[in-house]
């Protein structure tokens, strides 16, 4: 049964979700996403990190591939080890084309998630994956230009609280423009087909 925390990052990102979806309604027709179409949507537009190698990041440095973007930590209960795990079977179901294709990890606890920290547990799901951490100031901005919402549960000691966050996925495409916004929990050969369709220009 879920726990109080996959519950509650469930409302958070039902919230978020809703937003989004108001965000990409209009006339405008395109290619039919099982995700929500956020294509032109004012937010979500680049980000300065450090990836767990130690290296800068920003969205220009994926040009030409299609990217997804998560938020989250790794010492997440539920959310995030399914999603990293989802996203990696999404690569399998791409077959070759998951060359084209970059998944990014962005902590929401980078008090916890140090570089090294994250270097061994985002590879793991699949050794393409890339952690992303910055500084108080880099994660609020981020946070804040993605309208990612993440609040911090007092644990039974002070270094095990636990972060309720918002759950969904953006995707950019190969051109870094923002075009979905994907729900926790979607099936990843729905997935797939979802950034096959932006891998062939749509």
């Amino acid at each position: 049964m879920p726990g109080n925390h996959f519950v509650r990052s469930l409302v958070l990102a039902l919230g978020v979700a809703l937003s989004l979806a108001l965000a990409g309604c209009g006339e405008r027709q395109g290619p039919q996403f099982v995700g929500t179409d956020i294509t032109g949507a004012d937010f979500a537009k680049d980000f300065r990190l450090t990836d767990h190698t130690g290296a800068p990041r920003s969205l220009a440095d994926f040009r030409g591939r299609v990217v997804t973007m998560f938020f989250g930590y790794t010492q997440c209960p539920d959310v995030c080890p399914t999603n990293l795990t989802a996203m990696a079977q999404v690569m399998k179901e791409l077959g070759a084309d998951a060359k084209r294709v970059q998944v990014l990890f962005v902590t929401v606890d980078p008090e916890r998630d140090t570089q090294s920290v994250l270097a061994q547990y985002v590879p793991q799901f699949d050794p393409t994956f890339i952690g992303l951490y910055g500084n108080a100031e880099q994660l609020r901005q981020v946070t804040q230009d993605f309208r990612i919402i993440y609040e911090k549960r007092p644990g039974q000691t002070p270094t095990s609280y636990t972060i309720d966050h918002s759950a969904g996925t953006y995707v950019f495409d190969p051109q870094g423009r923002i075009r979905l916004y994907i729900r926790h929990g979607e099936k990843p050969e729905v997935v797939a087909a979802d950034l096959r369709l932006l891998l062939a220009g749509k």
